[in-house]
């Protein structure tokens, strides 16, 4: 679809919405157009907030009428900046922030602009939770669209595997409810195949019994020591029960109150243990690893699991410049080992990280081709490379240090692409080897289907059949 300015009146669009229409002469148009990531800077030709189902059928028609390019917003947390465009239209969803939870049906459902923070205020006070991300200002419908995976994938897999239905509005305005049993095959790519598909305007979750406490551990060793420590992780997680969750991370130390001062903002390696279960399965799991290797220094407590889905909500706050690569690797071998410990080094910026996701558990127990995840269900790592720059000049420095760690870990990761949550760019050779030739095979005849004209393709595209 060609990208071109508005041809016509906003005013035909205002009279369509019940919620609020800005175009570029708005006094609020810099404000409402900005995303989380400070890289992006694109100006729309018209954001349409929606306030209700309605509305999205609505600046869909308006956008096609005027042969507009559409981005959709959920949290605005697209690494990308597909959550935004040029010369288009946003169809932003961000008033669409309801969570209504069903404590006794351990149920949820949730309009597809909530942020993470949403969901958890909602159903924690219930002790209930939704699997999901580690950043608790990600929006829910872009993650959980891509994957969704965080501190309770071991415990209960990602966030499509608690997905129970959705309500999706389609490329012709169609507004369809979907789930195993009714389009079972768009059900089936919407778990995994992105925004492709349509604007899910509410998701419904299946709830799990989380905290309200969790335990919490950050043990943070010099990068010296960082061969060692990731022998230990390789040697110690994939044994732990899925009550417990291990993040491997290279990062530099905070400045917070339990580091100390001599440390801060040092560079080196953290083990983050999380426990869903008893204090003494978690206490007994960190005594095994201060024994084997001795940290610098190291903090644990118990926390709300609210905080544990904010602790890291700063390092990760918005209008600062992100870029990410991410791969899959089956094991913390010695070739990644050495990978690791030759580039972590090189980075520049004190915020970036490298970031191991154990993907074990109620992650394996879902069948590989049920669910068109970019992924293979067999054990592995996650593996993120994260560029984190608070000023715009340092970004290009830390991208080629992001994109050279990430072609030294290539020969070793595993041969099923990438998590389309990770990526930074969509190349088309990319998203098929994300998905393989199978699945991406039966998303492209998905999206032949419900999106025959690519009108939603600002996303990990899949090209209709």
């Amino acid at each position: 679809m060609m990208t071109q300015a508005v041809s016509g009146d906003l005013g035909v669009l205002r009279g369509s919405m019940t919620g609020s229409v800005v175009g570029p002469e708005d006094p609020d148009f810099d404000t409402v157009r900005r995303v989380w990531n400070g890289d992006i800077d694109c100006r729309p030709a018209v954001i349409a907030r929606c306030a209700s189902t309605a509305d999205v059928v609505a600046a869909i028609a308006y956008a096609r009428e005027q042969g507009l390019e559409i981005a959709v917003r959920g949290g605005g947390h697209s690494m990308s900046g597909s959550s935004v465009v040029d010369d288009g239209l946003v169809v932003d969803l961000s008033s669409l922030d309801q969570v209504t939870v069903e404590p006794t049906a351990k149920r949820a459902k949730v309009g597809g602009g909530a942020l993470l923070r949403d969901v958890d205020a909602a159903t924690q006070a219930h002790g209930l939770a939704v699997p999901a991300g580690l950043v608790s200002h990600t929006g829910v419908a872009g993650l959980t669209l891509g994957g969704g995976m965080g501190w309770l994938t071991r415990m209960a897999g990602l966030a499509i595997d608690n997905l129970v239905s959705a309500e999706v509005v389609t490329a012709d305005g169609q507004v369809l409810r979907t789930d195993e049993h009714e389009h079972p095959e768009l059900f089936w790519a919407i778990r995994g195949g992105g925004g492709n598909f349509g604007v899910v305007t509410e998701f419904e979750f299946r709830l799990r019994e989380v905290g309200p406490l969790v335990q919490f551990a950050m043990l943070f060793w010099g990068l010296a020591q960082g061969p060692a420590v990731l022998r230990l992780a390789r040697d110690l997680i994939p044994g732990l029960s899925r009550n417990v969750n291990v993040v491997v991370a290279g990062l530099n130390a905070p400045p917070a109150p339990f580091v100390p001062e001599q440390h801060q903002f040092q560079p080196g390696y953290a083990l983050l243990v999380t426990g869903f279960d008893s204090a003494e399965e978690h206490a007994e799991v960190v005594a095994r690893m201060r024994a084997a290797v001795p940290p610098l220094f190291e903090f644990a407590t118990p926390m709300p699991y609210v905080a544990l889905q904010q602790m890291i909500d700063e390092a990760n706050q918005a209008g600062f410049h992100y870029y990410d690569k991410g791969t899959y690797v089956e094991d913390l071998t010695d070739e990644v080992i050495d990978a690791v410990a030759d580039h972590l080094p090189d980075k520049t910026s004190p915020l970036s990280v490298l970031l191991f996701y154990r993907l074990d558990q109620a992650y394996s127990d879902v069948g590989e081709q049920d669910t068109a995840f970019s992924g293979g269900r067999s054990p592995c790592y996650g593996v993120f490379i994260v560029a984190v720059c608070p000023a715009p000049e340092m970004l290009a420095t830390e991208r080629a240090w992001a994109r050279k760690f990430w072609d030294a870990l290539r020969p070793h990761s595993l041969g099923i692409g990438a998590y389309v949550n990770a990526m930074s760019e969509f190349e088309e050779d990319r998203v098929r080897a994300a998905y393989g030739p199978d699945k991406y095979d039966r998303l492209a005849r998905t999206k032949a289907v419900y999106d025959p004209t690519n009108v939603f393709h600002r996303n990990a595209n899949i090209r209709p059949a």
